[in-house]
């Protein structure tokens, strides 16, 4: 139980405890459990003195693992028990020092194999009967306490009548410590409750209305004698700090001067002050027990200790801020003319001011005249010639014409003319020196480096079997007509050394620069992203294929670059954008193209396709179709581009095993899971095409319930039910008819079916476009009323139209502007001021 209250201290109580447990016969097992009483208390830290005889004693955790306690004292400042010498060979004492965690639990077990040792003192003695526990020991017994109306100092602010804290300076601090409910032993969050404490300075009862008083005892700046010794052996004590009676400001500031072992040395109370640095407000002292007390450490003046071996503590004039301590300039501690008053906190809370000597003094802040100007001109290389001093701060000037700074004398003096011809003709000498083995210096690296770039792209060029295309390309009669192989040199120029500006799309294969050749044809050159070593010979098969294919809705690839890492491809370039561009451009721009248009580009690319699946010498199979890689010239012709991903397919094959690529929304769901890439991948990828000319939609987008997409489930499921009049665009119903609409969702829900032996071949989606354009075309000129749409556009209309839809898109992309809106003979113009 606990028996006697021995310290109040604003949230822990300091007690003593003392419990018995007598010993039973035949009863082994002895527990003892410590709960605090009631939810606003815990327990704290606390030493036990256990005693008693033929015992092992156990502190068992919350963790249910049980700790041995030790046999002898753990703190050496507690003396053994009397019993000691009563139990012989056995431990008749235990001390345990612990820390609370809610509760303590101890378990004392008797031991038989100790029973037996000292039977005649069994009889003799008390110990053997029973078991004390008491807390007496420096430390005690501690029970931390905290105010449980409500969780924290928020929600008890808002309750003004039930707030605690109503003391003048007091603070409100949320409680740190567990509580447990004594019922149920449930433990609540240590977040639960709070407490109040006095301002930092201030003491007394921040729970009543008086509150807190200052603890500032008065500060006195007037020394009231002369004589005031300031040393003590080899420490020094400045002012405010004393050694006598009429030296020191404020008796917190006293210090004594002893003897130790012959020594003289300073004391604060039990401490041994080290040294006193009055411009950083520090006291270093040395003392175990104060370095063990933690935490604060606050005596009205001196606060927090910390570090080892010595322990820095530090200091204010008082505790009052700058403004309230100027407030009675007969107790202001900064007396000093060339000083300044500084705040001191600690841990974000206001501990009170020091003083310190302005920019450019030095000194005792605390007495007159004690802080004094710096001679700056003292110190090394402050100025480059001449220095002047000055109260708080320094100068420096230049020496007069015809005169020089002599650093040992510290003046200008006079030059002397033959040095100073000697000196100039040596600058001059070591100038031009300088310049000349500058020059040279430059000119042989800028040789080497040129040598290095040339052998750089000769290794490139082997690397990227540059040798093998100029074999099928000399082989080849058509190959050497129409493939060219670029040296890097020539693209450098053509696109201004690649600069950031000429860059007109990004794409998952690379990124696209715009170029005018030296015979004044604009290209558009793409640079690839790594492709691996082993890929780089079907790489040049295929550039060499390519070349050959001359079909007019195919852009031409003109040759390729093998000078750098990754190959460089050389394509004609297509001014307009491309159809996503204009399918998805801003409704306010109006529509470029009329449906006539769009299934005349549908046409075009499946024909693009087919001749690429079974008209050219060898099968190609694009592998990323899609309306972002279908291009529209400056006459809206379609132009099937991007072959970064296509594969070449010998004759007798119908089928290649390749890893997955294309594009998210555009991907065939069979090619996806088999990896096995043929004609009817292409033929998927089309029918989303179809799906989004139909339905100016994203291959993936977001619903009107917010719900992210894709295009081909959402219109294959619309179909089914018979509702694909109810999700085409607005345009695509004013422009075509209801036959029209169904034909063409019909050929691209058969496109987009899961099989591929179940989709048409590009051949078959070809012809029923043909018949599609020829009803649509028939259709258009029976009808009077479609008599505006068979009336061409001007190309100036159609091209200033797409360039207001197409710029705006490859801005985007690119971010830059694309320069392929105006005509050839702009480009012929531009090309002039090209840095070349």
């Amino acid at each position: 139980m606990i028996f006697l209250l021995l310290f109040f201290n604003i949230n822990f109580i300091k007690a003593s405890f003392s419990h018995t447990i007598p010993i039973q016969p035949g009863v082994s097992v002895y527990n003892l459990s410590l709960v605090p009483p009631g939810r606003s208390f815990s327990l704290g830290a606390a030493v036990l003195n256990i005693t008693g005889c033929g015992l092992d004693v156990y502190s068992v955790g919350d963790d249910a693992t049980t700790l041995k306690c030790s046999t002898e004292c753990l703190d050496p400042g507690i003396p053994e028990m009397v019993a000691m010498h009563n139990c012989k060979n056995t431990s008749g004492c235990c001390c345990v020092d612990v820390d609370g965690d809610g509760s303590f639990r101890f378990k004392f077990v008797y031991n038989q194999s100790k029973s037996n040792i000292g039977a005649r003192s069994r009889k003799s003695s008390q110990l053997w009967d029973r078991i004390s526990i008491t807390s007496d020991g420096p430390t005690g017994f501690l029970l931390l306490w905290q105010i449980i109306d409500e969780s924290n100092c928020i929600a008890a602010k808002q309750n003004k009548t039930h707030y605690a804290c109503i003391g003048k300076y007091a603070e409100c601090h949320d409680s740190t410590a567990n509580v447990c409910d004594v019922k149920d032993a449930e433990c609540i969050d240590g977040s639960r409750g709070y407490s109040c404490m006095c301002r930092t300075g201030y003491s007394g009862n921040p729970y009543t209305p008086p509150g807190c008083s200052n603890n500032d005892k008065g500060y006195n700046p007037i020394l009231s004698r002369a004589d005031c010794p300031r040393l003590c052996g080899n420490t020094s004590v400045p002012f405010p700090f004393g050694l006598e009676d009429g030296c020191f400001a404020t008796k917190q500031f006293h210090l004594n001067c002893t003897n130790m072992t012959s020594s003289a040395a300073v004391m604060l109370g039990y401490d041994q002050v080290v040294n006193i640095d009055i411009h950083d407000g520090t006291l270093n002292v040395t003392n175990a027990q104060l370095q063990s007390l933690g935490g604060y450490f606050t005596d009205g003046l001196f606060l927090t200790p910390y570090g080892s071996p010595f322990s820095s503590m530090l200091w204010v004039a008082a505790n009052l801020s700058c403004a309230e301590a100027q407030k009675n300039m007969s107790r202001y501690a900064c007396v000093s003319i060339n000083s300044t008053c500084m705040e001191v906190s600690i841990e974000r809370r206001s501990a009170g001011y020091r003083c310190k000597c302005s920019d450019g003094f030095q000194g005792n802040p605390y007495i007159q005249s004690g802080c004094e100007d710096i001679n700056e001109c003292l110190q090394p290389n402050k100025c480059r010639e001449v220095c002047h001093n000055t109260k708080g701060s320094f100068s420096c000037t230049e020496c007069p014409l015809k005169t020089e700074y002599d650093p040992l004398k510290m003046q200008c003096t006079k030059i002397n003319q033959q040095r100073l011809l000697l000196g100039t003709i040596i600058g001059l000498s070591c100038g031009f020196g300088v310049l000349l083995l500058s020059f040279s210096a430059a000119l042989l690296i800028r040789r080497w480096k040129k040598n290095v770039q040339k052998q750089v792209r000769k290794n490139y060029f082997r690397k990227n079997q540059g040798l093998l295309l100029e074999t099928l390309v000399s082989s080849d009669e058509t190959a050497n007509e129409y493939t060219k192989i670029f040296s890097l040199e020539e693209l450098e120029k053509a696109t201004n050394n690649f600069d950031a500006t000429r860059i007109i799309g990004r794409g998952g294969h690379g990124m696209v620069y715009k170029g005018l050749l030296s015979d004044q044809r604009v290209v558009a050159i793409k640079k690839s992203k790594i492709i691996e070593k082993c890929e780089i010979s079907q790489f040049i098969n295929e550039v060499a294929v390519l070349s050959q294919i001359n079909h007019r809705n195919i852009v031409k690839l003109f040759g390729c670059c093998l000078e750098t890492e990754v190959p460089l491809l050389v394509y004609d370039y297509v001014s307009s954008g491309s159809l996503s561009q204009v399918l998805h451009a801003d409704s306010t721009d109006g529509f470029p193209l009329s449906w006539g248009d769009y299934l005349r580009i549908a046409l075009e690319t499946a024909g693009a396709l087919s001749y690429l699946h079974s008209s050219a010498s060898i099968s190609i199979f694009h592998r990323d179709v899609k309306s972002s890689n279908i291009l529209l010239d400056r006459n809206y012709i379609t132009k099937v581009s991007d072959f970064g991903a296509s594969r070449l397919v010998p004759i007798d094959q119908t089928h290649i095993v390749t890893n997955v690529q294309g594009t998210f929304g555009y991907l065939d769901p069979e090619y996806f899971h088999t990896r096995q890439l043929n004609g009817k991948s292409d033929v998927y990828s089309f029918g989303v095409v179809l799906v989004e000319l139909l339905l100016r939609k994203k291959p993936v987008f977001t619903s009107e319930s917010g719900t992210i997409m894709g295009l081909s489930s959402y219109f294959l499921q619309e179909f089914s039910e018979g509702r694909i009049m109810g999700i085409v665009s607005s345009q695509v119903l004013e422009e075509a008819t209801e036959e029209e609409i169904n034909d063409v969702a019909s050929l691209a829900e058969r496109c987009l079916r899961l099989h591929g032996e179940e989709r048409p071949t590009m051949k078959q989606v070809e012809t029923e476009l043909q018949n599609l354009r020829a009803k649509q075309m028939e259709s258009s000129q029976a009808d009077p009323r479609n008599e505006d749409q068979m009336q061409p556009r001007s190309l100036t209309q159609r091209t200033r139209a797409a360039c207001q839809s197409s710029a705006a898109g490859l801005g985007e992309r690119a971010g830059v502007q694309s320069g392929g809106c105006y005509s050839l003979e702009v480009e012929f113009m531009a090309s002039a001021s090209i840095p070349r």
